[in-house]
């Protein structure tokens, strides 16, 4: 995903789970054969851009891993502060269930 309206259009989207700091914002795909795409969210007040930048790659290397099981469509990944105190398991815990159950969920 490009662009700050793509962004927006998603963050408005009403599929959407919240579990601890990790919300996840779900917009299914117009076509069947289309592929899952996700975007990510890392506000400033997790730390400063190196810390983001390392929960950005946690968190892509943890879509990575559950993408196969998920419907297609677009997702979008964000963590708050409360993050920080999450290791790398309890993160791909939460992330993969907040994103079952916001794809579940009927707008």
């Amino acid at each position: 995903m490009h662009g700050r309206a793509a962004f927006a259009a998603l963050a408005r989207s009403a599929r959407r789970a919240r579990s601890g700091p990790v919300t996840v914002h779900f917009q299914p795909a117009p076509e069947p054969v289309a592929d899952v795409r996700v975007a990510y969210t890392v506000g400033r007040k997790v730390g400063g851009a190196v810390v983001r930048n390392l929960w950005r790659r946690r968190l892509r290397a943890v879509a990575f891993d559950v993408i196969s099981s998920l419907p297609p469509g677009d997702y979008l990944v964000g963590v708050g502060p409360g993050v920080r105190a999450m290791d790398y398991a309890e993160l791909r815990e939460r992330v993969a269930e907040t994103m079952r159950r916001a794809s579940e969920r009927r707008a």
